[in-house]
């Protein structure tokens, strides 16, 4: 790879998922807002959620088949572009239906991000996978740190959503300088290594690979389903939700970062397990604590979820890599569908637990307490499953994830 300049691509990249992460993050902080300002429904919030997600998915089931022939620079930009004019004209949005559909803009150029740079940095770093992975997500969760904080800081300014949503413009305008010039590592398909075609054989060829598929759907619904309502389910507890916001993504952007050692100690299934299990314990609390036991619990969870997302990735580049760029691509974008469709549901949750509480005859704060710890709940549910499902990963990993699928990490 003479001539390509891995660490300023790297450092590239983590500035396009910050710019994602931004998303995440601020949404999360100006959901209040838009319920003030726009007379919004926890239904209608859903919906605004569902259209921040599902162009995710989108844009990797078309980027992912197109990487092997566009290569990461073409795909990038496509992200690029898409960002820009999703974050502008949810701006310039005065109603529920001109933000509903510039929201897609954005979500989709966050999956192009994901289609582009997961496998470039998987190619560029073929002896350290799972590690590099990591450290790339440390800046999802690391950007919603940055963006919740943000968006905390202005809010104490009296400053509006819109000052909240034009601060993604920062990470958007460094990734865009950095990438540009730059050369970039040739694809598997250029270097006669594989094809689309190929990666979809092995897709289809692998029951494997479409148990993680489902599988990725319950982890990202368990992470970024609680994360993205965080506001609104935790906003009566006595607990701070932006503070908790904060905590929490800060943690699994340090826990991502020092993956590789543990990874590299209890294999990436024994990692998968030992989040899940976590992960529901600390939901669990979440759904009954209040006032500090609510931070306690958030630690909790955070530790669950942080190793969820780049290790379902790096699952796939490791153990079934013949699936290639597609098969990565696919696989999160799945996860993002999958959330995508949670998203109304978790939004009707939350309207009919408050009105189950108010009919029990809870009033007020009690009775947001009540459908918000309800609705964790029912959330609840993905990780129990996963600790099944995990569990049964680990224990038949030497029998199921056999050399020839590849086994380095």
């Amino acid at each position: 790879m003479s001539g390509i300049n891995k660490s300023r691509l790297f450092v590239a990249s983590c500035f396009a998922l910050i710019t994602t992460a931004f998303a995440f993050g601020i949404r999360a902080g100006i959901m209040n807002d838009l319920v003030k300002d726009m007379s919004l429904t926890d239904t209608q919030l859903g919906w605004l959620n569902f259209m921040g997600i599902v162009g995710f998915p989108v844009a990797t089931l078309v980027g992912g088949p197109l990487y092997n022939s566009l290569g990461p620079k073409k795909l990038g930009w496509v992200a690029f572009i898409s960002h820009f004019l999703g974050i502008t004209f949810s701006i310039l949005s005065e109603s529920f239906y001109p933000l509903f559909f510039s929201t897609f803009f954005i979500s989709f150029g966050n999956g192009m991000v994901e289609a582009a740079y997961n496998p470039m940095i998987s190619d560029m770093y073929e002896e350290n996978k799972a590690s590099m992975l990591n450290k790339f997500h440390v800046w999802f969760p690391g950007g919603i740190a940055i963006g919740s904080l943000i968006a905390m800081g202005i809010a104490n300014m009296d400053g509006s959503w819109q000052m909240k949503l034009a601060v993604m413009y920062i990470p958007l305008i460094i990734y865009g300088f950095l990438f540009f010039g730059q050369q970039f590592p040739k694809t598997a398909n250029e270097m006669d290594k594989a094809s689309t075609g190929s990666n979809i054989k092995a897709m289809f060829a692998s029951p494997l690979y479409w148990m993680m598929v489902v599988c990725m759907v319950l982890t990202a619904t368990t992470e970024l389903g609680t994360q993205g309502w965080v506001e609104r389910i935790l906003g009566n507890s006595g607990a701070q939700p932006l503070v908790i916001l904060f905590m929490v993504t800060g943690l699994m952007a340090v826990g991502r970062f020092f993956a590789g050692p543990i990874i590299h100690k209890l294999s990436i299934p024994g990692v998968l397990l030992g989040s899940a299990v976590i992960a529901l314990i600390g939901i669990y609390m979440m759904s009954t604590a209040t006032g500090g036991m609510v931070y306690l619990a958030a630690i909790l969870f955070a530790i669950g979820v942080c190793y969820f997302w780049p290790n379902m990735i790096s699952f796939i580049a490791v153990y079934i890599p013949k699936t290639g760029a597609l098969g990565m691509s696919f696989i999160g974008g799945m996860g993002m569908f999958g959330l995508s469709i949670c998203q109304p549901i978790i939004g009707k949750w939350m309207d009919t637990e408050r009105a189950n509480a108010l009919a029990s005859g809870l009033t007020g704060d009690a009775a947001e307490l009540a459908a918000g710890q309800a609705t964790l709940d029912n959330i609840a549910w993905f990780p129990a499953i996963l600790v099944i499902v995990f569990g049964v990963l680990f224990v038949m990993r030497k029998k199921w994830l056999t050399p020839e699928e590849g086994v380095a990490h």
